[in-house]
């Protein structure tokens, strides 16, 4: 688990041609429910359907059709509150937000404002050198998607797909901690890893799952530590850089907009809240829109929807059911498996490749089982771009080549060839490895056999060795290619060791 004792990372400072300047970073996060049917309605969330495909009566906002809250998205959100260690509300309400999306059919989006389903919680994000960042989160609220414009298909017409129209959005409001473009981009990742263990959210940012709007501003050194005792006037104006989905881009984005900004108020201009879009071709940020304020949507209490009241017994059911989170399992790792807080990490960056190396290692010594995991499985699958729910090697069928290097059936190389012929043709390591004649070779007697023969037909080799028993290991690479690799290298050196007197 991260300790709240350890030091907060440093913020980044910008030399500036009259003085220094600090960063100061907030995000709202819209992470898409994983639901497979929409907010209000029982359409569909299926990605890649035929535009307009999925879109129900309520969806297009034809007359007289009435939005039904879906149960099962609010308690994806109570599960994600949970697991950010945030407040659940018992009782909250939507509201209408009015604002012209021309992919948002009813003319509004409902949202909730006032009361939003949960409130405060944090994520701690771990950052280089022994460092972690607290961010606050102030609250997680509801909402519907909008539909999307496609602007590309014709010279003279844009053309729109309500798909997306209504699906559930997760709103996730961090307070302005983050102090650099590495820490807004750790902050997300963390985001996005905690959201996928709880299954609460694919993270898929390519396809708009996971989005974030970034918002920006630069200030004097000292300022956000007086904002942060309660002077609410400290931090410089904000600027929203809207709808990133690429940790690299988000990098890019906050440390071009911040240096925008310094230049801007060091020519004595001023900073005016406004939206941007990031260009990645340019790599700049560009003016979208003036910010709106919250009253320039006009909120008002969504007459069509009563207010959610929560049981409290229900949102313990779900509390209950949260599965291990990923500090909590990295540090288990550490301590059940006795590795090493990397390999811990490394094998708790997604939850199925914890669960895979656990049952990989079920019964077995957990070091080796994370050596495969890591080294080879994870290797392989990097190389050929596949995900680790998509690998050919189950957990079984590794687990059981790790048994048969244990017995001293197969040696490591004859293992790894092992392997290779599970990924790309399958089967059972034991019959495989017997079938094809890949058992190592043990016998004491034919291991001694083939050392003397090595021996006998090198006799200036090994007096040389003798004298310097450093050069013994010429006589083990000989024996093992006598033997075609079969022989079992820790019998081979002993036997080496035995014939040559050392």
């Amino acid at each position: 688990m991260l300790d709240h004792a350890l030091p907060a990372p440093a913020p980044k400072v910008i030399a500036g041609l009259r003085g220094e300047w600090e960063m100061v970073i907030g995000m709202e996060v819209h992470a898409q429910v994983a639901s497979a049917a929409k907010l209000f309605s029982g359409a569909s969330t299926a990605f890649g359907a035929e535009p307009n495909s999925n879109v129900s009566f309520v969806d297009a906002a034809m007359p007289g059709m009435l939005p039904v809250i879906n149960e099962f998205c609010v308690a994806q959100a109570v599960r994600t509150g949970l697991g950010l260690r945030a407040v659940i509300h018992p009782v909250s309400a939507f509201d209408r937000k009015n604002y012209f999306y021309p992919d948002l059919p009813q003319g509004y989006q409902i949202s909730q404002l006032y009361q939003p389903l949960v409130g405060a919680g944090e994520v701690m994000v771990e950052m280089p050198g022994g460092t972690a960042r607290r961010v606050r989160i102030e609250r997680i609220h509801l909402e519907q998607d909008a539909g999307k414009s496609i602007h590309d298909m014709d010279p003279a017409r844009s053309f729109v797909d309500l798909n997306r129209t209504g699906v559930a959005l997760m709103e996730i409001v961090s307070r302005p901690d983050l102090r650099s473009p590495e820490e807004a981009a750790a902050y997300l990742a963390r985001l996005r890893q905690i959201l996928r263990w709880l299954g609460t959210c694919d993270g898929n940012m390519q396809n708009g799952n996971l989005r974030a709007d970034v918002n920006v501003s630069v200030c004097r050194p000292g300022a956000w530590e007086r904002w942060q005792a309660g002077d609410g006037r400290a931090l410089g104006t904000r600027c929203e850089i809207k709808n990133m989905n690429s940790l690299r881009f988000i990098q890019a984005a906050v440390e071009f907009e911040a240096r925008r900004q310094i230049a801007l108020l060091e020519d004595g201009g001023t900073v005016g809240q406004e939206t941007r879009l990031w260009d990645p071709e340019r790599g700049e940020t560009r003016s979208m829109r003036s910010k709106e304020e919250a009253q320039d949507y006009r909120y008002f209490p969504d007459p069509d929807l009563l207010p959610l009241e929560l049981d409290a017994d229900w949102i313990a059911a779900i509390r209950d059911a949260l599965p291990e989170l990923p500090d909590a399992r990295r540090a288990r790792f550490v301590a059940a498996w006795g590795l090493g807080d990397y390999d811990a990490q490394v094998l708790t960056a997604e939850r199925a490749a914890a669960d895979y190396f656990e049952r990989v290692a079920q019964g077995r010594d957990g070091k080796q089982a994370a050596n495969w995991v890591i080294n080879e499985l994870f290797g392989r699958l990097n190389k050929e771009g596949r995900e680790i729910e998509a690998s050919p090697v189950s957990a079984d069928q590794l687990g059981g080549v790790i048994d048969l290097v244990a017995a001293g059936t197969i040696s490591g190389k004859q293992a790894k060839d092992l392997f290779e012929i599970l990924w790309t043709e399958g089967g059972e390591p034991a019959a495989i490895a017997a079938a094809r004649g890949m058992v190592q070779l043990s016998d004491a007697a034919a291991i001694a056999a083939a050392v003397a023969a090595v021996v006998a037909a090198n006799p200036g080799q090994a007096a040389r060795a003798r004298a310097n028993p450093k050069l013994a290991g010429w006589f083990v690479g000989q024996v093992m290619k006598a033997t075609d690799g079969k022989a079992n290298p820790q019998a081979v050196n002993a036997a080496v060791t035995a014939a040559l007197g050392l």
